[in-house]
Parts: C-alpha cells; sequence; structure tokens
C-alpha cells in the first residue's frame, strides 16, 4: 500500500475509523498523517448480529472522510481494515459492498488469529527483541486475542468469542445493576475458554513477559493500574487490582463508569465486562500485564512496510474460527 513512498491503514473498528500513514523511510513514532472518526457501532447492532442502515451510513460517511483527507495529502493507496464490529455482523458481506460502492474503498477482513499476530507484531516491535519472550493479551468488543513467541513472529495465536462488548450482551452485563451470579459464571467461562486455548502451552507462557495492548486494557491501567517501577509513563495491570474493582463498577451504571479515571464514555458500558475478562486473563498467566500504546493498526502498517507483498492485492475474508 504505497504511494510516494507512503503505508496507509483505515482502522474501522467499533468507536471509531482511525486513518495512520507513515513515511516508508521514516518511523511509526513520527507519522505523517493521523485522523479519527468517531464511530459508534456498538449502537448499530440490532439482537440478531445484524449492523442497522444507520451503522452502515456512519461507516460510508467515516470511509469517505478518511478517503477525501488521505487525497488531499497525496496518498491513494490504503489498506481499509474491519474489525469484529463488521467482520462478525451477520450481514457484514452487504456492508462490505455497500460501502465499496459508496467510496470505491473495499473493507477487507483479518481472521482473530491473523489480528493476534499483528498485534503480537506490534508489542514486539514496541520493546524490541532484547526483551526476551512476550504473551500479548488484546481484548477487543468481539473477541479476545493471544499471541505469544520468541522472535518478530509469533509462534502462537489463538482469537476466542470473549471481547468485552461481546460478552457484557451475552452474560447480560449491559444492565444498570447486573447479577453477582452473572458476572462469577462468566469469570469461570472466561477461564475455562483461555485455558482450552492454551492447552499444553499454558505453563510455557506462565513463563513469558505478559503485555496488553487493547483500549480496554489500557483504559483499565490508567483506573486499577500502577506504574512501572523506573518509569514513569508505562503502566501496569496487576490482577488484585482489577479483582477489586469488579465489584465497584457492577455497583455503578454506566454513565457513573465514564466519571472515573480512564473509562471513555463510549465504552464505559463495557468496562465491567471488559475487567471481568482482564481478571480472568491476568489469574490464568499468573502475574501482571505491562500495557503497550501499539496494537493491530501498528503491526499492521508493520507488516506493510517490512513486508508489502504478503498483504497487498489480498482478497476479502471472513471471519473465521482460530
Amino acid at each position: 500500500m504505497t504511494t510516494r513512498g507512503t503505508v496507509a491503514v483505515l482502522d474501522v473498528g467499533c468507536f471509531s475509523a482511525r486513518l495512520l500513514a507513515v513515511d516508508r523511510d521514516g518511523s511509526i513514532l513520527e507519522p505523517v498523517l493521523s485522523h479519527k472518526t468517531r464511530l459508534r457501532l456498538d449502537r448499530a447492532l440490532d439482537a440478531t448480529g445484524r449492523l442497522r442502515d444507520e451503522g452502515v451510513d456512519s461507516v460510508v460517511s467515516a470511509v469517505r472522510t478518511a478517503d477525501e483527507i488521505a487525497r488531499q495529502h497525496g496518498i491513494h493507496d490504503i489498506f481499509c481494515l474491519a474489525t469484529s464490529s463488521i467482520r462478525d455482523a451477520r450481514n457484514s458481506a452487504e456492508v462490505v459492498d455497500h460501502v465499496e460502492s459508496h467510496t470505491g474503498r473495499r473493507l477487507q477482513f483479518l481472521s482473530g488469529a491473523e489480528e493476534a499476530r499483528l498485534s503480537y507484531r506490534a508489542v514486539r516491535s514496541w520493546f524490541g527483541v532484547g526483551v526476551g519472550p512476550l504473551s500479548v493479551l488484546d481484548i477487543g468488543g468481539g473477541t479476545l486475542e493471544l499471541a505469544a513467541g520468541h522472535g518478530i513472529h509469533a509462534d502462537f495465536a489463538r482469537s476466542l468469542p470473549l471481547g468485552a462488548r461481546e460478552v457484557m450482551r451475552t452474560w447480560r452485563l449491559d444492565t444498570d445493576r447486573p447479577s453477582e451470579h452473572a458476572i462469577a459464571t462468566l469469570r469461570t467461562h472466561a477461564i475455562e475458554q483461555i485455558r482450552t486455548a492454551l492447552g499444553p502451552d499454558e505453563e510455557r507462557l506462565k513463563g513469558f513477559r505478559t503485555v496488553g495492548c487493547s483500549k480496554m486494557l489500557r483504559q483499565l491501567a490508567v483506573l486499577a493500574g500502577r506504574r512501572r517501577k523506573g518509569s514513569r509513563k508505562t503502566r501496569e495491570l496487576h490482577v488484585e487490582d482489577v479483582r477489586r474493582w469488579i465489584p465497584r463498577l457492577a455497583q455503578l451504571p454506566a454513565s457513573r463508569r465514564a466519571e472515573l479515571p480512564g473509562i471513555s464514555r463510549p465504552r464505559a458500558r463495557q468496562a465491567l465486562a471488559g475487567a471481568v475478562v482482564a481478571e480472568a486473563l491476568l489469574t490464568v498467566f499468573d502475574g501482571p500485564a505491562v500495557i503497550c500504546p501499539w496494537s493491530t493498526t501498528h503491526g499492521l502498517l508493520l507488516s506493510l512496510l517490512q513486508e508489502p507483498d504478503e498483504l497487498r492485492e489480498r482478497p476479502d475474508r471472513e471471519a473465521t474460527a482460530a
């Protein structure tokens, strides 16, 4: 995806469509273009899992805006990535066709496991090869991604239907007074699902440094995390801190959660579900998670910069089980 030496990604997620472009000879730390359009696709999914017309229209508007801004900067080739809110919608194919017919841009999908590998790659590049083996945790809206490895590429990648939005709805945690039973049952279910996904790798990965890289984990780290020793900027998320905050979050309606440090208004309703999944993760991985600001988008940019043929001209993909 290059124009005049530029690599660009438009990441269309549940809460925003983010355009990020970097020069091939530059650094991801210094993007030549960054633009974000707010979305609320969580409000546009109906009870059957279809994205309603107002949600599709908002995606069209966001893609059109990003396209216009990119062209103003001389950027014409953009990798348009649609994440789980669109990828897992029952009418995802219709949405993709509609967006293309109105914008000329075709949204592309990556499987959950591919997104996990990209998150791992981003984290590895952020910390550097010398940091040692890493386990990377990414709590999205629809899915939870897990990846691990020693080198630049992950040797372990899994995707589970344990995203904050998904479990909030499935386990009825979207009410102002969720039941303690639902929270406890979700925690047990999440631990079982994570341990099943890890299988015989569970003990091996416990010896790796654990890193959290999603917006949900970053917000929880501001709420309940600690400053990493020797660093003003880097935060850590400890299981005992998350565990203490879960009952507090459960007692607050979503509108009040948004008043808490780190919790944004769009993600306030999902904060409790995300915290329960985070606590389950940290319980299984048996240690704190260091928080990384880079995630899937940055991993995709790195892949396009360093291995452009791997993703260029790829066909659309439907979501697949990892």
